[in-house]
């Protein structure tokens, strides 16, 4: 459609084509302004390739009103038999193809404050309740299918389909479909809910990154918006699910796809559907269990979009997860809480390095995923304690209710912690990541979607977290614990002085140290570091027939092994049976603490200096600085940060997040006063006497110092660096940027052949004993060149200067600053109606006299050194 870059190469037909199918009595009569009205005026006699036809042609030719209006008036008054050929094309034309070259409607570049008349449209037709949904209903009633191609699923789902192997997701099930070609070729089979969401979901991924010129608010962008519909409609946080839309009045509603019955309705989450690979070839098909007509758009809407936007890590991780060790081994370990006839396990899930996918989430990826764990928080707190407690011992609850209480665990926690692995690996170590860390922090804050939530405390005294999300933390164990050292690596390599970094800092300190947070996932640590007990009074019990449609273990005594339990199957299930847990209150990782400790009180330090540094500048030294009247540091200095640009504010801000985090580290962590103290007297050891900074922290080697991690740190931040000063010809420094480039090189060529052409007249000059010798020598000869200094780390030594003969620079006269005070001389003459050759007189004679004048004491100075 021309208004969002739909497709352009459809061609129209004939428009002699569409009076074959219009009785001839009446074509000789009638006169339609379209095609596709004419295909509207009979639609029991048109052939369902010309509606197409018409509705490609009018993508091309109509205004985007006007085409949505048509496709409005087709959708109501085309029957189901001629829609389902034009269904995967609006499809595509909407949200683009597959491949990502065709854009479709750009949903995520419509913004309402932009483009508000297509953006109501849009959002009008793709509403949940819209004339799109209507379509996708009508369609479902008959129960048409559409093919999708395996290739465009996400890698590791892709893999294993091509392999033969049925993924985990009930999902998949009954709906990969064989082709001639082999696994190369295979397709789901899709019901038109599905087909839709799929490509909705996808459009996300597919659709090239938007261009870094094209400043686009992703919350005010009409697929966001659509995002967070979906999800209110689909998953209520109030009442039920609504029902879908009848396209007419009495029409029938769309009946929902077939479960598996390895996937118990009501055992939610409990386990996988099944211990062993289920080979495609043993796809079963069963009717359509009638417990599911509430919420079978639900499930199908969190499921593909789980799917679709978070299974995204290694291939070797996926193929493991679907392998029989991998799933016996979580049942294994059950096993053994009570036996210990059972040999080791097989090899873990937690091998990552040998293949990671090809894929990097763009931060509007992320925003979009943190929308869905937000609401499906809400959702899964919207139900009510006594439904809760309810669900947990009976079957008799409504499936809305059994589906909020697993949807979370069941559909999302697995696939979450991969993809957040994944983005703390690999995202770049700069402030975008900041995206990736409000989605995992919102993760981890469930209580904050609760409808019972408690008011915001004061800054000074955060709220409590309530005792009853301490199973919430230890079922997330690794969530908080292993993702929280992941960010502590993190942390250590990044520039703290940086206010959008210190902010990050702040924001994961300020959570972790909520009150009784700390202590509990301390707790869930304990339980998980408890050595296992073997209870044989419990024996029995856990050998008899584990049916996969109840929990393994009922509430038994004691509680606190039954809490022991949960916590390593969450451990297990995700990391394997053998894997090295690092504990987030251990000694390796409270040393992790100390050092960003540490680092935060140089960064503070860091940033104070370049606030007084700042503060002892006049307003106008930048420009005073490029005409050249202020000092110049030709040496170069540390700049790399965005303290500057910010100006006196952002230092404020930066020093006070950091502050702010370090206390709140020093709360979770109960570190002590004198710790801290000893990180702020250690800053005082790097100023030497001279005042001037100690070189970074390094390390003698073979071959001279070598620098430390620590020592790196130091001069990326600008706390220490080495003085590094130009040994070379002052004639062939580079020029700088308070230098006139094409004057000096003009200047150096006229310098180079004047010194040539009277370098024997200079040399006698010099050699003079009078006062003619010495006003030469003051002139023509380099000032320091005899001694130079060998500047090295180890030990400094003097070394002689290579010997040259007096020469003529006249580089000076190619700088700003000379320029600029010749210009300003001669304006001042003129004002006293001096012209420019008196002027130069003038000038001429006054230097003269100062050569003079220094030549004497520069002579005087020689004969009083020793």
């Amino acid at each position: 459609m021309t208004t969002f870059g739909a497709v352009a190469e459809w061609r129209l037909p004939p428009l002699r084509r569409a009076t074959l199918w219009i009785p001839q009595w009446f074509a000789k009569k009638a006169i339609f302004n379209s095609p596709l009205e004419a295909a509207m005026a009979f639609p029991h006699l048109q052939q369902p390739s010309f509606l197409l036809a018409s509705l490609k042609a009018d993508s091309i030719n109509k205004p985007f009103a006007q085409q949505c209006q048509d496709l409005v008036k087709v959708i109501e008054d085309f029957p189901a038999k001629e829609l389902h050929t034009i269904f995967p094309w609006l499809v595509e034309s909407i949200f683009g193809s597959l491949d990502g070259v065709l854009v479709g409607w750009n949903l995520r570049c419509l913004q309402g404050r932009v483009n508000p008349v297509e953006y109501s449209i849009v959002m009008e037709f793709l509403d949940p309740g819209g004339p799109m949904m209507k379509l996708v209903y009508k369609l479902q009633a008959e129960d048409y299918k559409f093919d999708f191609p395996v290739s465009y699923l996400p890698g590791p789902v892709k893999a294993s389909i091509q392999e033969c192997i049925l993924p985990d997701s009930p999902l998949y099930h009954n709906k990969v479909q064989f082709t001639p070609a082999g696994g190369l070729g295979l397709n789901l089979a899709l019901n038109p809910f599905e087909y839709y969401i799929f490509f909705f979901a996808l459009s996300l991924i597919t659709q090239k990154p938007l261009p870094v010129s094209l400043h686009v608010r992703t919350s005010d962008c009409a697929y966001f918006i659509l995002v967070d519909r979906y999800l209110s409609w689909f998953l209520p946080t109030e009442g039920s699910v609504p029902p879908p839309l009848s396209s007419s009045p009495g029409g029938t509603s769309p009946s929902p796809p077939p479960r598996t019955p390895a996937i118990p309705f009501a055992s939610y989450g409990l386990h996988h559907t099944s211990l062993l690979k289920r080979h495609i070839s043993h796809q079963t098909s069963v009717n359509a269990d009638p417990a599911s007509h509430e919420i079978w758009r639900s499930e199908t809407l969190l499921q593909v979009f789980v799917e679709m936007w978070l299974h995204h890590y290694s291939l070797e991780m996926y193929q493991k997860m679907q392998s029989p060790h991998a799933k016996l081994e979580v049942l294994h370990y059950r096993l053994s809480v009570s036996s210990a006839l059972y040999s080791p396990a097989q090899p873990s899930l937690q091998a990552l390095h040998a293949y990671q996918e090809s894929f990097t989430p763009t931060e509007e990826h992320v925003l979009v995923v943190r929308l869905l764990l937000k609401h499906l928080h809400a959702f899964a707190n919207s139900l009510k304690p006594e439904q809760a407690s309810l669900s947990a011992h009976s079957h008799a609850t409504s499936p809305l209710e059994e589906f909020k209480r697993a949807a979370v665990p069941r559909f999302v926690q697995q696939k979450l912690y991969l993809f957040l692995q994944h983005c703390f690996g690999h995202w770049p170590l700069d402030a975008s990541f900041r995206a990736v860390l409000e989605m995992w922090l919102s993760y981890l804050q469930p209580w904050r979607y609760a409808p019972d939530k408690q008011a915001p405390g004061s800054d000074s005294q955060p709220r409590c977290v309530s005792e009853k999300w301490a199973p919430f933390v230890q079922e997330n164990l690794l969530m908080y614990t292993k993702l929280f050292v992941g960010f502590l690596n993190r942390a250590l390599r990044t520039d703290l002085v940086s206010p959008k970094h210190a902010l990050m800092v702040f924001r994961v300190a300020k959570v972790f140290a909520q009150p009784n947070l700390a202590e509990m996932i301390q707790k869930g640590e304990q339980l998980f570091l408890e050595p296992e007990l073997v209870i044989p009074h419990r024996q029995h019990r856990l050998f008899t027939a584990p049916t996969f449609t109840g929990s393994f273990l009922s509430p038994w005594p004691p509680a606190v092994t039954d809490a022991s339990f949960k916590v390593k199957s969450h451990v297990y299930s995700l990391e394997g049976q053998d894997c090295k847990y690092t504990p987030m209150f251990g000694p390796e990782a409270r040393t992790l603490v100390l050092r960003l400790a540490q680092l935060i009180t140089q960064a503070k330090h860091t940033a104070k200096s370049i606030s007084d540094q700042c503060a002892e500048s006049p307003a106008g030294h930048s420009f005073l600085s490029w005409l050249g009247f202020s000092s110049m540091d030709t040496n170069g200095s540390y700049t790399a940060n965005d303290l500057d640009e910010m100006g006196q504010d952002s230092v404020r801000k930066t020093d006070e997040y950091l502050e702010k985090a370090l206390e709140y580290l020093r709360q979770i962590f109960r570190l002590s006063e004198a710790q801290l103290r000893q990180f702020t007297l250690a800053l005082g050891t790097t100023q030497d006497e001279n005042g001037k900074k100690q070189l970074p922290d390094c390390i003698v080697g073979e071959d001279g110092l070598i620098l430390t991690p620590l020592g790196r740190y130091q001069i990326i931040n600008g706390l220490r660096r080495f003085e590094i000063e130009y040994q070379g010809d002052p004639e062939l420094q580079p020029i700088r940027s308070y230098e006139i480039a094409s004057l000096v090189r003009t200047l150096f060529r006229l310098s180079s052949a004047i010194n040539h052409r009277f370098a024997g007249q200079m040399a006698a000059l010099c050699s003079r004993d009078d006062f003619l010798g010495s006003f030469c020598r003051y002139h023509l000869t380099e000032p320091g060149l005899a001694s130079r200094h060998l500047l090295s780390p180890v030990g400094r030594r003097q070394v002689a200067g290579h010997t040259r003969g007096p020469r003529l620079s006249l580089r000076f006269l190619g700088s700003y600053r000379t320029l600029v005070s010749l210009l300003l001389a001669f304006f001042v003459a003129s004002l006293f109606c001096v012209g420019p050759l008196p002027c130069t007189l003038l000038l001429t004679l006054g230097y003269v006299l100062y050569a003079s004048a220094m030549t004497l004491l520069t002579e005087r100075g020689k004969l009083h050194q020793p």
